[in-house]
């Protein structure tokens, strides 16, 4: 996964209404839980509900009417301008509700006017309902905070000392005023009138039997991250209050349905070829049982032509659920089969449970055809997924895991709560001796290069971590570990230490936030964990008779106990040592890449060790390391921080091609030495 490309300059309406949607998306999804509360709370208790019960139907109204749309205002609100947004969001919020409850009270007297006067009886009357403001919130709280940001910028330099927080407090309350006022009399109008012309489209499209036909604009969508400003702009605040009404909306359907998604996954798995039909299987299960729809994404972008596949598969479902008359009772978010069915209408589930086995069905089928027809190679998936991400505009973790790349720095900073710059890079493992400071060894010199010398790249163990880095670089096997201890750092994954492209990210994530930090950074730590050489007349770490040049080792397994061995017999560690080494393997690889294994004990296993030593065998013919190749496997032991500088030899040995040369082409244990470099105790 490589980082993000700087967007070319213009203006692009795909990239203006990707925004628009994300934006949109941004305010509905962290509510979903409140409106799948609401369609939890209607579907059990309203009169018709599976468990009626008055009480509490009491508070199906007021939730959709002010909690929803109030909701989303705070968060819309927050997004702009963090809690003083939030406050004036709501209050502006409250009056674009208002105004509208307001205009439908008068133009419901005047309705019942002339039904009166047409001699009609006041018992038959059918009054408009109310306009649930989802839009109006989604419209009017960004702007509100927006403006209410500027403002402050305004007089912010020109108050008293003393004053300030009369002033703030003040000043949020009357603009809070004025922005109420214009939403009631300003926006609230527009908003009854745009929801009017919608809901009488859809009307249209259902009644004329055409609904499918939206397909021709979702599916698409979907595939160009358009859909955001259409689910969330348009089908979710009208299929919140159709669902008002009706108890469940055909709406919420549209988009959400993994049966076109699957369908074109299971094409690939049975009819694809190369990566494509290798990653397709793992893609289906994370689309249909997980809900991402944008693991599939690539597998379209990499033949176009599948979006036909896609729209006749999400026409077909369509037209069973309309056929069907299916619901759900609020949105399902992610679009998971397991989130469908648990918002589902109670007369629903065998109608919806068919309408995804047409759709995969009719997608299935055309994409078989698509692949069949074409004689060329699939295409490559992982260019696929970057052209995937361009379009998003960010890092798809879930297509990244498929096609083998880690998480990237620049997703991971995304994805964090991180955003100073960069001072302190720790790299992390179980017993933080060996792999990760080879790692640490390789970025600080990337780093050093780069012209960032006051950033300290260092080492140590997970179980010693405290939440003052960074940026925390684990084995993907360890980040869950390491982020229970340091949850505000941006966290970088990698499937191995020694040469990772994940390093290149970090350095240019590095660049970008340090560009315009010319302040002093945070205190330096403690030293970085680099050893001196020792004085002479002590043992050496790396001794002539720990080395081995043709290992009779076959696997991992059988090389952890021939670089143990070497430990043992050199009186650097005990025999329960080697046993902690296979503990470590069995929990995370010591595969270090570049044909290097670094085989070591646990952070427990310390108690095993005499002094700090270190082992070498080398495999000309190569073994079988966990499922990667391995030359050179080097056994560690470590107290404290002697045996550090001969593993950043080893490290920079190791990233240097030539230097792996010259020790498969070594015949004796002293060109060894001499290529490594030996360090006493």
């Amino acid at each position: 996964m490589s980082t993000t490309t700087e967007a070319p300059s213009g203006f692009s309406p795909r990239v203006a209404l990707q925004k628009v949607g994300t934006s949109l998306s941004n305010m509905v999804m962290p509510n979903i839980p409140a409106l799948i509360a609401w369609g939890l709370l209607t579907a059990f208790f309203i009169p018709d509900g599976w468990t009626p019960n008055a009480p509490l139907a009491s508070v199906v109204d007021p939730m959709i009417h002010y909690l929803l749309p109030l909701l989303i205002a705070n968060t819309g609100g927050r997004m702009i301008y963090e809690a003083r947004g939030a406050v004036v969001g709501v209050i502006a919020t409250m009056g674009v509700i208002g105004g509208s409850d307001w205009l439908i009270a008068q133009e419901n007297a005047q309705l019942l006017e002339k039904w009166l006067a047409d001699g009609n009886a006041e018992a038959d009357f059918a009054a408009l309902g109310e306009v649930h403001m989802f839009i109006g919130a989604m419209i009017m709280a960004p702007l509100a905070a927006w403006v209410m940001k500027k403002l402050d910028r305004l007089w912010q330099d020109h108050i008293p000392a003393g004053f300030e927080m009369l002033v703030n407090m003040f000043s949020a309350g009357i603009f809070g005023l004025i922005a109420l006022a214009a939403g009631f009399f300003g926006l609230a109008p527009l908003v009854n009138g745009l929801m009017t012309l919608l809901a009488n489209g859809v009307n249209g499209l259902v009644n004329a039997g055409l609904l499918p036909l939206v397909s021709l604009l979702i599916e698409p969508a979907k595939v160009f991250f358009l859909n955001n400003a259409i689910n969330h702009g348009v089908l979710t605040p009208l299929g919140i209050s159709e669902a008002a009404v009706d108890g469940k909306s055909i709406l919420f359907l549209l988009e959400a349905n993994p049966g076109p998604g699957v369908g074109i996954l299971l094409a690939f798995t049975f009819f694809g070829r190369g990566a494509a039909r290798a990653t397709a299987p793992g893609a289906a299960i994370i689309q249909f049982f997980g809900g991402i729809h944008e693991i599939y994404f690539p597998y379209v972008l990499m033949r176009p032509i599948l979006i036909i596949a896609a729209i006749g598969g999400g026409m077909t479902g369509v037209f069973v659920n309309a056929v069907f008359h299916t619901g759900l009772i609020a949105p399902a978010s992610p679009g998971s089969i397991f989130a469908i069915f648990g918002v589902a209408a109670r007369d629903s589930y065998l109608g919806i449970g068919l309408s995804v086995l047409a759709a995969a069905a009719v997608s299935f089928v055309l994409s078989a055809v698509f692949l069949k027809i074409g004689k060329q190679d699939d295409g490559d998936i992982a260019a696929a997924t970057a052209k995937m991400e361009q379009m998003k505009g960010k890092k798809s973790s879930v297509a990244g895991a498929l096609t083998g790349a880690g998480a990237g720095a620049a997703a991971a900073a995304d994805a964090s709560g991180h955003t100073g710059p960069i001072h302190r890079i720790v790299f992390a493992c179980d017993a933080g001796m060996g792999s990760s400071a080879m790692g640490a060894t390789v970025l600080r010199k990337k780093v050093r290069a780069a012209g960032f010398d006051d950033v300290e790249v260092t080492n140590k163990a997970i179980s010693s971590l405290d939440d003052e880095w960074d940026v925390v670089v684990t084995q993907k096997e360890l980040t869950d570990r390491a982020q229970q201890r340091t949850g505000s750092a941006v966290h970088v994954s990698v499937d191995q230490f020694m040469n990772s492209p994940r390093y290149d990210e970090v350095v240019q994530l590095v660049q970008q936030r340090n560009a315009d930090d010319t302040g002093p950074g945070p205190a330096a730590g403690p030293p970085q964990e680099e050893a001196t050489a020792a004085s002479p007349g002590t043992a050496t770490i790396l001794a002539a008779d720990s080395i081995i040049l043709s290992g009779t080792a076959s696997d991992s397994a059988s090389g952890i106990d021939e670089a143990g061995a070497l430990l043992v017999a050199a009186g650097a560690v005990d025999e329960g040592y080697v046993a902690a080494m296979h503990d470590r393997e069995a929990t995370v690889s010591t595969f270090m890449g570049n044909g290097l294994a670094i085989p070591h004990g646990t952070g427990e296993a310390k108690s095993s060790i005499q002094r700090s030593a270190m082992s070498f065998v080398r495999y000309p013919e190569g073994i079988d390391w966990n499922g990667n190749p391995t030359t050179f496997v080097i056994g560690i032991a470590g107290v404290g921080n002697e045996h550090l500088e001969l593993l950043q030899k080893v490290a920079m040995t190791f990233s240097d091609p030539a230097q792996v040369q010259r020790l498969e082409d070594a015949t004796t244990t002293e060109e060894i030495l001499e290529i490594l470099g030996d360090t006493k105790e």
